[in-house]
């Protein structure tokens, strides 16, 4: 499309469809179009907003000589519409179509659709409220103008109108490219919105609940940018993000400097974002591999760290560290002497930023917490996990359970102190972060001892209690958390003979009974949380 005045022997005068729900910015970029002699069309509420503004604006019901019907279902789906979107001007027998038949061309659309997706997020929305919602005439004009994407410019968002309006100003026409790029931009707001019909739609169970799980799963994803490579180097990877992602989610963060992030990275980072976000304490959480090998909380982020740092300092090389609360220079300093491949924060001073301007290769990560801060950090969790195996998909709902003290039963004849309490809900909380089979040892708000991934819990809690020992931290008195349930007396005898005074763990198993006996028998404290958090 060419916005250029064209002779007066030959005009043509270029036109505009403009048929928007959301009218954001749509009347003083028809008011822009009008000032570059391009004719408008419009329907219903728009056309209306138009012509009160004092715009030239034709109805398309009168453009097409036929009227809305059926309380709007049908307005725009019309041959004097689909026919001058689709037509192709450099196709003889297409203009002669269009001529025989009196069909205008039109040379530029700008439509944004039913608010579907907003509509079902509402409380109560009846199925009725949600078929209503459904745009038909909108998608298929849509489709029309993307599919003739050479001739004609289409528009499905209010953030694009400023670049369009700049392009036609300083070119006088839309380049190919921009107009390639508006119907890419438009056929994947078409599968965006009929995914999103099909999930609601597909989720209504014949009882007329509707389904965490719908009978036709459609994931929406936008890239962020394209990896170096994946796990390994001979693999190819990119990063994705929902399409509205969670706020103080790690898809979210600003990267502030450092080297492009690798597949790895972004995986071990998002272990330690989503662990750190579950404390309301100054917190610090260093993963390696996936696993949490520090975690403590402190009076400041300095404390925080160093105390994390303590727990495993040869795995805490070249690992992930994150932080809920300020970065300041002084934990930034002590931080620096450590080789650290990424680090995030909320916030970091500016003085915390000067310690690693030097170190260009670390990687700095600005995530800002859920709205309310991190006591509010349930609402920048994912609701849903998923997990790829062979031609398919594991759905399941995230686990974001939280435990309370007031979740935990006592089985030992030994009651825990409020001290031990504290100590067994911070161990609980790390464990759930923690490979399977995981065995956590903790004591004064920071982590002593991590056992993660081993085929045998025992084998976990005889690492756990090497990796203590290689640190020089003392388990005596400590407490301990287990994922699931021990199965046999064993791995609580080896948790026992190194120190560790109470123990947290599921419960479950059909020896219960005979491992309740040996904490007694050992003398310590054992509590059960009702709930595993396996991590596969």
């Amino acid at each position: 499309m060419n916005a250029t005045p064209p002779a007066a022997s030959d005009v043509i005068v270029l036109k505009a469809l403009i048929s928007v729900s959301d009218k954001t910015g749509i009347l003083e970029f028809a008011q822009a179009l009008h000032a570059l002699g391009i004719r408008l069309l419009s329907t219903g509420g728009t056309a209306k907003l138009l012509a009160d503004a004092g715009l030239p604006v034709t109805e398309v019901a009168d453009h097409t000589g036929f009227p809305e019907m059926l309380d709007g279902r049908v307005k725009t789906l019309h041959p004097k519409i689909h026919g001058g979107l689709l037509a192709r001007r450099d196709v003889p027998e297409h203009m002669s179509a269009l001529k025989a038949h009196a069909i205008d061309t039109i040379d530029l659309l700008v439509v944004n659709l039913y608010p579907f997706e907003a509509t079902v997020a509402k409380p109560g929305c009846t199925l009725e409220d949600a078929i209503e919602n459904i745009d038909i005439g909108g998608p298929a004009m849509v489709r029309s103008a993307a599919k003739n994407w050479k001739d004609v410019g289409v528009l499905t968002d209010a953030s694009q109108y400023a670049g369009v309006l700049d392009e036609l100003k300083a070119e006088g026409k839309l380049t190919e490219a921009t107009k390639f790029a508006l119907s890419v931009a438009a056929f994947n707001r078409i599968s965006q919105y009929d995914g999103a019909i099909s999930d609601y739609l597909s989720g209504i169970q014949a009882d007329g609940a509707h389904s965490l799980f719908p009978g036709q799963a459609n994931g929406r994803f936008i890239k962020l940018q394209d990896l170096r490579y994946g796990e390994n180097s001979h693999q190819q990877a990119a990063l994705y993000r929902d399409l509205h992602p969670a706020p103080g989610s790690l898809v979210t963060a600003a990267q502030l400097q450092g080297k492009a992030l690798s597949y790895n990275n972004i995986a071990d980072a998002d272990a330690a974002w989503e662990c750190v976000k579950t404390f309301t304490e100054s917190a610090c959480v260093i993963v390696k591999h996936a696993n949490p090998c520090g975690v403590a909380v402190g009076v400041d982020a300095l404390e925080a760290y160093s105390k994390a740092f303590k727990t495993d300092p040869t795995s805490a090389f070249g690992g992930i560290i994150a932080l809920n609360c300020t970065l300041d220079e002084a934990a930034a300093q002590q931080i620096a002497k450590q080789f650290v491949e990424v680090l995030m924060a909320p916030a970091f001073t500016p003085g915390a930023l000067a310690v690693f301007k030097s170190k260009v290769n670390v990687r700095i990560l600005h995530i800002a917490l859920p709205p309310g801060g991190n006591t509010a950090w349930k609402q920048g969790r994912n609701l849903m996990d998923v997990k790829r195996v062979g031609s398919g998909l594991l759905m399941q709902t995230a686990d974001n359970h939280e435990l309370a003290l007031a979740d935990l039963k006592v089985v030992s004849k030994l009651q825990p102190t409020p001290a031990q309490l504290q100590d067994l809900l911070f161990a609980w909380k790390v464990a759930k972060y923690v490979k399977s089979n995981a065995i956590v040892f903790c004591g004064g708000g920071m982590t002593l001892g991590v056992g993660a991934g081993q085929m045998s819990r025992i084998d976990s809690a005889r690492i756990a209690a090497i990796k203590a020992a290689n640190a020089g931290l003392d388990l005596a008195g400590s407490a301990v958390a287990s994922d699931a349930f021990f199965p046999f007396r064993d791995g609580l005898d080896v948790v026992v003979d190194v120190g560790a005074t109470c123990v947290i763990q599921p419960g479950g198993s059909m020896r219960d009974e005979e491992v309740i006996a040996a904490a007694d028998e050992r003398g310590v404290v054992m509590v059960l949380s009702g709930v595993r958090h396996f991590r596969h």
